[in-house]
């Protein structure tokens, strides 16, 4: 992946890729009261091989008549069909707000993590009556075997916890992550999972069961037929509900002029 575009990209075959799958049994299965000895030796049986959740799919076949080289066609803009923000996404600031920013992300992409500290930045110096920003999950497996299983396990402590919840677990994991902090997965998510005040039963029943895999792959599934082939991928929707697209860790001022012209275009 080039660093001149700040952006993790994967091929479009990853369209249609299941992130729900069937549970492997054979490394044993787990209960609630098996997480409070601890919750970290739990969660590392949880995560031998995140491919245990979550499918890697396989690349479709070409169609018949279909050229293996077709010809490039123009760039289509599709961010315009951006699922609409609903009461009970994680959401810094007013769902009301005239702007928004959604973002698709994954956990385990180093850019994501360069433009979390951007997005915070940004809400920082916009109240949330003005601009609000939303975090979708895009994990990709293909380049980071994890971040399906840190999607997941963020969306259960939401659910869970509350939207304070998923931004603490969030902020949490991006900040450990851009620190250089070497603390294995496995051991970063019970932390910040507690952290975040979250009932660990409650976690360990929600991430086993896999009760929100098909809230992550609705946004996966979002996120690439908006146009995003990488990560971070983010939509401004103005005022007007005229989108904007936000393809890679734009720095702060690159997404403050976009608002800017959102702001203008009312």
């Amino acid at each position: 992946m080039s660093e001149e575009v700040n952006t993790n990209t994967v091929q479009d075959t990853i369209a249609g890729t299941p992130v729900k799958q069937t549970a492997n049994k054979e490394g044993g299965s787990l209960s609630a009261k098996d997480l409070m000895i601890p919750l970290s030796i739990v969660i590392a049986g949880i995560f031998v091989g995140a491919g245990l959740y979550f499918g890697g799919g396989s690349t479709p076949a070409q169609p018949a008549g279909v050229p293996t080289n077709p010809v490039p066609t123009a760039e289509v803009d599709n961010t315009g069909k951006v699922n609409p923000v609903v009461e009970g996404e994680n959401i810094k600031g007013s769902i009301s707000a005239p702007i928004k920013i959604v973002e698709y992300s994954d956990f385990d992409c180093p850019f994501c993590s360069r433009f979390h500290d951007v997005m915070n930045a940004v809400t920082d110096k916009y109240s949330g009556d003005e601009v609000a920003w939303v975090y979708r999950q895009f994990p990709l497996e293909q380049l980071h075997p994890s971040a399906p299983a840190v999607a997941l396990a963020s969306e259960c402590v939401a659910k869970i916890g509350g939207n304070d919840a998923f931004w603490s677990f969030a902020d949490g994991y991006f900040g450990a992550k851009g620190s250089g902090d070497s603390t294995p997965v496995n051991q970063l998510i019970p932390k910040l999972v507690l952290e975040a005040g979250v009932d660990a039963a409650t976690f360990t029943k929600c991430f086993d069961n896999q009760e929100l895999a098909d809230d992550v792959q609705e946004d996966m599934d979002n996120a690439i037929e908006t146009g995003g082939r990488g990560t971070p991928w983010s939509i401004i929707i103005g005022p007007t509900g005229k989108t904007y697209p936000i393809n890679g860790a734009l720095p702060q001022s690159a997404v403050e002029q976009l608002i800017e012209l959102a702001k203008e275009e009312a």
